[in-house]
């Protein structure tokens, strides 16, 4: 008699036991999203009045603001790299903006931040602008996302592109999974974007709202040409550029939406920034880099500070900001810790910065230096972890000088401009980067030269006719596709 009710002990422990089993928390869900050439100083918690963003400051107010983020490279292809691999883009192979020409694109032995999240099965989806190579080996798809829609590059690839010869690109297609779905982009149907996207995300969520998920919601605006729905046109007071701006803040509001719809408000981290600033001499269709010096193209601050907002509630300090020095190479190895995955065996660039990110008190970052690279391998500038100081090397790059940009979608003339000599900058205290102080400052100066030396011996330097040891492949396509 006793074996029975010994057995139905055992039982009822075992029933109070299995809902506290269940209740072993679910790993985090992750959101990013990555506009086109948006400035610093665009958005609303960034010092933009011109026009409202009201989504975007909620998620400032309820999570946290990084004044001091960076991209790896102020140009596209080059940026989305770095972003997606966690290496700076030139170890991989990949320079500047892959166009349709383009015979390379990500190597396949590549981890892209999609497959570090696979390892541990999550969902995970893509909507936007990808430009790691177009051809379909080198497509989402193939890199770790279920599912993908939107564009392969940069929505002024196409033939109606003002400033392009006749016959200097094709039409421009959009692909879902690793499939054309429409082959022509027009310009009627360009306006669309934004919101196909935005829709994208929120059925994506949706979809799978009962498992761990990541997506990538990368938009095509506000990289010209400038395109906005009926719905926002003209409705920002601020012009054409005003009204996209707005039609963003929107998707951020339907991602917020459907989450707190779901009740996954509190279990996902969602990043929200830019693969570079402004493209300047578009003028009145860019945005602007407020305080910073230049823009897109460059290696100043107004070409790789980007605005960056992080929400979390519970997990991310609520309406707090952070100056600590930060990369988008940073993402993917912080990311692989908070849900346990592994990193590729291979080298990255990126370190885990949670504790920078959690605000954790005397957090540091970890790394010894950050290299800022532009056009084809030319290692330009470097900066201290600490975001102080900031090292310009002698390199040519393109300026308005003071000059206004062009008007209604036409771009003005750069002019070519020189650092002869290295010049150093105080950040913390001349974030325009106004006065070079290396004369004042040489042990700071020899120092980082020393750390620019090990770059060049990792990823080579064109401008001193370097190459490095450390340096990948990029894809390639097989010749004769």
């Amino acid at each position: 008699m006793k074996t029975p009710r010994l057995l139905a002990s055992l039982l009822l422990a075992l029933a109070a036991f299995l809902p506290l089993a269940q209740a072993a928390p679910r790993p985090p869900n992750v959101i990013v999203i990555f506009c086109d050439d948006l400035g610093y100083a665009d958005i609303g918690p960034f010092g933009c009045k011109a026009y409202a963003t009201p989504h975007l400051d909620r998620m400032a107010a309820q999570g946290r603001k990084f004044t001091n983020f960076h991209v790896s490279q102020a140009v596209c292809s080059a940026s989305r790299t770095a972003l997606l691999t966690g290496c700076y883009n030139n170890r991989v192979g990949i320079h500047g903006a892959l166009g349709p020409g383009s015979k390379i694109g990500i190597h396949a032995d590549e981890m892209t931040m999609a497959e570090v999240f696979k390892q541990k099965s999550y969902a995970t989806g893509m909507a936007g602008k990808w430009h790691l190579g177009h051809h379909p080996q080198f497509l989402p798809v193939r890199h770790g996302f279920d599912e993908y829609f939107g564009l392969p590059y940069s929505n002024d690839m196409w033939p109606h592109h003002p400033e392009a010869k006749k016959g200097t690109y094709p039409k421009l297609p959009l692909i879902e999974g690793d499939q054309v779905k429409d082959p022509d982009i027009t310009p009627e149907k360009q306006p669309n974007l934004t919101t196909w996207y935005a829709e994208r995300a929120v059925k994506f969520i949706e979809k799978n709202k009962d498992r761990p998920f990541f997506f990538y919601l990368a938009h095509s605006m506000p990289h010209v040409p400038l395109f906005v729905s009926d719905k926002f046109k003209g409705k920002s007071g601020a012009g054409l550029f005003g009204d996209v701006i707005q039609e963003i803040d929107w998707s951020v509001g339907q991602v917020f939406d459907a989450l707190k719809k779901h009740g996954l408000d509190d279990n996902t981290l969602v990043v929200f920034t830019s693969d570079n600033g402004p493209w300047l001499s578009y003028g009145d269709h860019a945005g602007r880099a407020g305080p910073l010096r230049e823009g897109k193209g460059t290696a100043w601050e107004g070409g790789t500070r980007v605005p960056c907002l992080m929400r979390w509630p519970g997990k991310l300090p609520a309406g707090t900001t952070s100056g600590e020095m930060l990369m988008t190479i940073d993402l993917l190895p912080t990311f692989a810790k908070l849900i346990g995955a592994k990193l590729p065996e291979h080298e990255i660039d990126g370190l885990d910065v949670w504790p920078l990110l959690a605000g954790a008190k005397g957090a540091k970052n970890p790394h010894e230096a950050y290299w800022s690279y532009y056009a084809q391998n030319e290692l330009q500038a470097m900066f201290t972890p600490d975001g102080r100081w900031k090292l310009q090397l002698p390199h040519g790059f393109r300026t308005l000088a003071g000059r206004p940009g062009g008007k209604d979608g036409i771009p003005a003339k750069y002019e070519n401009a020189k650092i002869e000599e290295p010049q150093l900058y105080d950040l913390h205290n001349d974030v325009g980067e106004k006065t070079d102080v290396a004369s004042s400052n040489p042990a700071i100066v020899q120092r980082l030269l020393a750390l620019a030396e090990k770059a060049r011996a990792d990823l080579g330097d064109s401008l001193t006719q370097r190459k490095g040891s450390g340096v990948r492949e990029p894809g390639r396509v097989a010749e004769g596709k």
